[in-house]
């Protein structure tokens, strides 16, 4: 697809580096030529030194024949303006990142008035990830598919524990549940795992099943965390503020230390419930008096990733049973798991994630459509959402009797909003969604996961 991004700051980057390894063709905008040239020599991607906002630079870009511009820019309006424009030239869709609160309750109306096929709010969306985390203080990383009726699970193999050395054959019976390890994670390596998979201490695994279910299998596990009752958030932000009001609605103990006085007055006018400390959230002392060893959980939420490693490994060692960290450049990241720390937010992944999501979805031209996509276990995974359409192939046929391909597990079914952990016996139908677990890179279409297919 010929996709244009408009802003090439590290969201841009990102957003440019996955399209460009998908094999899409990027021209990329900005305002500033320094920044412009670093991007063609980065990515091999076309490159224009121009403003969105003007009609030559759009058209000198390419607006008017791209299938997808993307508007990344800094500025909220200019991404809206941007998108409105390229779709009047003639681009067939339009993303614009929309991240001011006073947008929020009118996403549904700009979208629709403006002809603008997504808008996105980064903050919104990671504080939305991050409230996942804590209703399952086990799970390092959890993701929801089928509007929130099937959840994918990221934990760690406890080394001695119920799990360690067990077959995943054997798995079900001696916890009594109905849950599918769909991938193991093992130091580099990431595995679409068999029956006879023995897991490992300190293993990774990506685990689905209903909401009731991963909770008992939480309770069944005996070494995790007890349910979060009370949270500290270092950093008053844009993701501290729709986190807080989602903490507050779970009926959540929640503790806001911003130095900034007026965002304090801010949060403290919006969220009656919370806590608000003026003070600045990096001084130990603060920490201790605000009664961080106390926490069930801290959040760190400040501007600067150094600032949030330093602050969880901090509350690590105070005894915080739950820690996640805010980081946004992509060379933290091994670093902050080399020292122990599981649970990464990083607002421009996930803003990437979601427009990969979208851009994959239109191009799929095939019977059953993407609907939702997440990259986990450092990118060596993908857990897409398929919805099936009245002409797909292997319909009604059981999934004993197709020939999937090696690297492929099919980890869910949602129909008539009942989940489904497949077994052999199962069968795929119309308007089903299905949860499909691959290390394949670049399926656009249902048919992808069967042999003879491609």
């Amino acid at each position: 697809m010929d996709i244009l991004i408009i802003g090439c700051g590290k969201a841009g980057s990102i957003l440019t580096k996955i399209l460009r390894q998908d094999g899409h063709d990027v021209t990329v905008m900005d305002v500033d030529a320094d920044v412009v040239t670093s991007m063609m020599d980065n990515f091999d991607v076309q490159s224009i030194t121009g403003n969105g906002l003007i009609v030559k630079d759009l058209l000198e870009a390419g607006a008017d024949k791209s299938h997808v511009v993307i508007a990344m820019t800094d500025s909220d309006e200019t991404n809206i303006m941007c998108c409105m424009m390229a779709r009047k030239l003639g681009a067939q869709h339009s993303i614009a990142r929309v991240r001011n609160p006073m947008f929020a309750e009118q996403m549904v109306f700009m979208r629709e008035k403006l002809d603008i096929s997504l808008m996105i709010n980064p903050e919104y969306q990671t504080a939305n990830e991050i409230a996942r985390m804590l209703r399952y203080p086990n799970a390092i990383q959890v993701e929801s598919f089928a509007g929130g009726r099937m959840e994918l699970a990221e934990l760690r193999v406890t080394p001695g524990g119920i799990m360690d050395g067990l077959t995943l054959l054997s798995l079900p019976s001696r916890l009594k549940l109905r849950l599918l390890v769909c991938a193991v994670l093992r130091e580099d390596q990431c595995f679409i795992p068999d029956g006879n998979f023995i897991l490992q201490g300190n293993d990774r695994i990506y685990i689905t099943a209903a909401h009731n279910e991963l909770a008992k299998f939480y309770k069944q596990l005996g070494d995790g965390k007890n349910r979060i009752k009370s949270v500290m958030i270092v950093g008053g932000g844009k993701i501290s503020y729709y986190l807080t009001r989602q903490l507050l609605e779970l009926g959540m103990q929640v503790k806001i230390i911003e130095q900034d006085r007026a965002r304090c007055e801010f949060l403290s006018d919006a969220f009656s419930k919370a806590s608000v400390i003026c003070a600045d959230g990096t001084d130990q002392d603060v920490l201790l008096e605000e009664g961080l060893a106390n926490a069930d959980a801290c959040i760190t939420l400040t501007g600067i990733d150094e600032e949030n490693i330093i602050l969880s490994l901090y509350a690590k060692k105070m005894g915080v049973d739950k820690i996640v960290t805010k980081i946004n450049r992509p060379s933290l990241l091994p670093i902050s798991d080399s020292v122990g720390l599981e649970n990464i937010v990083s607002p421009k992944n996930t803003t990437a994630a979601l427009i990969l999501q979208y851009v994959r979805g239109k191009e799929n031209s095939k019977g059953s459509g993407i609907n939702t996509l997440y990259r986990l276990a450092d990118e060596k995974l993908e857990a897409i959402e398929f919805i099936i359409r009245s002409d797909a192939r292997h319909l009604e046929i059981p999934l004993k009797k197709l020939r999937i391909n090696p690297g492929f597990l099919i980890a869910g079914i949602i129909r008539n909003n009942k989940r489904i952990i497949p077994t052999g016996d199962d069968v795929f139908k119309k308007n089903d969604s299905v949860i499909v677990v691959t290390t394949r890179q670049k399926v656009t279409s249902f048919d992808d996961i069967f042999r003879g297919e491609r």
